[in-house]
């Protein structure tokens, strides 16, 4: 049985491309390598269900055209749509499973200012500025906070919490 403590979030499906069961990838870790594993793990019905790798596309720097051994309709790449993807921690060198994110990686974590103890949800980034920003929720309102590497703490990846220190004034 796959144990959650035995994964690392590394990306999400996005949504099916063509016909065939190809469905968009984008990983948020930048040490997917589609030869370290052949294959992607999903959590189906609260059961992480293991997924074989038959081909791979990079499409970019963060996003790949994935063919699953199973998956050959647009139709049974849809029930993957949107569903995050893990891949094993022994496939990763171990310094990579803690510091090789990028910002996406943290979409649906808690952020949480370490000095208030103020809460929110990161329900996506926000790159289209010069600096990159965490949206988050708190409250039903969208708050656009700094993604800085020097305001992070610690991250609590079990937990899916990215615990900050936001400056002064910040938050009011």
């Amino acid at each position: 049985m796959i144990k959650r403590e035995d994964l690392v979030k590394i990306g999400q499906f996005k949504k099916p491309h063509g016909v065939k069961g190809e469905i968009a990838f984008t990983f948020t870790n930048d040490s997917f390598d589609e030869g370290a594993c052949p294959f992607l793990i999903c959590e189906m019905d609260e059961i992480f269900v293991p997924f074989r790798v038959e081909n791979c596309r990079f499409t970019s720097d963060s996003t790949a055209h994935i063919l699953l051994k199973t998956i050959d309709s647009d139709k049974k790449a849809r029930l993957l749509a949107n569903k995050t993807v893990f891949f094993p921690k022994k496939h990763f060198k171990e310094e990579a499973v803690s510091t090789s994110f990028t910002w996406d990686y943290f979409i649906g974590f808690e952020l949480i200012d370490q000095i208030s103890g103020w809460k929110a949800k990161i329900i996506d980034i926000d790159e289209t500025t010069i600096n990159t920003l965490f949206i988050v929720e708190k409250d039903g309102e969208e708050i656009l906070i700094p993604a800085a590497e020097e305001m992070i703490v610690r991250i609590d990846e079990p937990g899916e919490k990215l615990f900050v220190e936001l400056p002064e004034g910040l938050i009011d």
